[in-house]
């Protein structure tokens, strides 16, 4: 690959998954990590990404970042549009973080009663501006990266919870692989959440469908909603609809 077929590259896989790994990078590409450190160097210096020990965060993961900073927004405002569908007066609502969660918690309806617990801050203080919303935040040491609370005592407190509805932000899902991460501290607290809810609703942009990651959350047949930009019909959500799975 030339120099900037590989940081074109690598700023799709950070805008997709939201953060990559030197050390995969090398691997799928096939050069060596101080190439791949000099890219993503050279990107955060642009601007175009965040970079960290290890590997690069998407500039979503920045405090104030702008909606037209946010990959994919309008495909996360469609699905935002079909999620908030789900949701009723009187509800307690797990969620994670991540974009899409953002773009929820921002068209929920001023006369919405109900109740959200995260483990996401950006989603807390979205949720705090609602007028009718009961808010709770599950606490414990913050990952810096993903802005969300992780560790035993998160898991612990989240498997108290019996939420009506979990929302989860999906990273990659594949009807073989299953719902994949690659942030372990992150991937713990999504199998809490699934574990524990009585519905757990896969919010997805359609590039992520049939992608994977190294570390699993849970199996498809652990979801009972998966909502895309997608038509419900399409072809490329059949196999998932074939799973069982209720498709939005």
């Amino acid at each position: 690959m030339l120099k900037k077929e590989r940081q074109a590259y690598i700023l799709h896989q950070v805008n997709l998954h939201n953060k990559v790994l030197s050390s995969h990078l090398s691997e799928q590409m096939g050069v060596s990590e101080d190439t791949i450190r000099r890219d993503l160097a050279a990107l955060a210096q642009e601007g175009k990404i965040l970079k960290v020990h290890g590997g690069g965060l998407s500039n979503s993961f920045h405090q104030g970042v702008v909606a037209q900073d946010v990959y994919a927004i309008e495909e996360k405002r469609i699905i935002a549009q079909k999620a908030v569908e789900l949701i009723h007066d009187g509800m307690f609502v797990l969620t994670t973080g991540g974009t899409t969660i953002l773009q929820l918690a921002r068209i929920l309806p001023a006369e919405l009663r109900a109740t959200f617990i995260t483990v996401s801050l950006p989603a807390a203080f979205e949720y705090a501006n609602h007028p009718n919303i009961e808010v709770i935040v599950i606490g414990d040491k913050l990952a810096k990266n993903s802005k969300i609370t992780v560790g035993g005592e998160a898991i612990a407190r989240i498997r108290d919870i019996r939420a009506d509805l979990c929302f989860v932000g999906v990273n990659a899902i594949d009807v073989h692989a299953g719902l994949t991460d690659n942030d372990w501290e992150v991937v713990q607290v999504k199998k809490a959440m699934v574990s524990t809810s009585r519905k757990v609703v896969a919010l997805c942009i359609s590039e992520k469908v049939n992608t994977a990651e190294h570390l699993k959350v849970c199996n498809v047949e652990d979801i009972d909603i998966l909502i895309t930009e997608l038509q419900p019909k399409s072809k490329k959500l059949q196999p998932y609809s074939s799973k069982g799975i209720r498709i939005l």
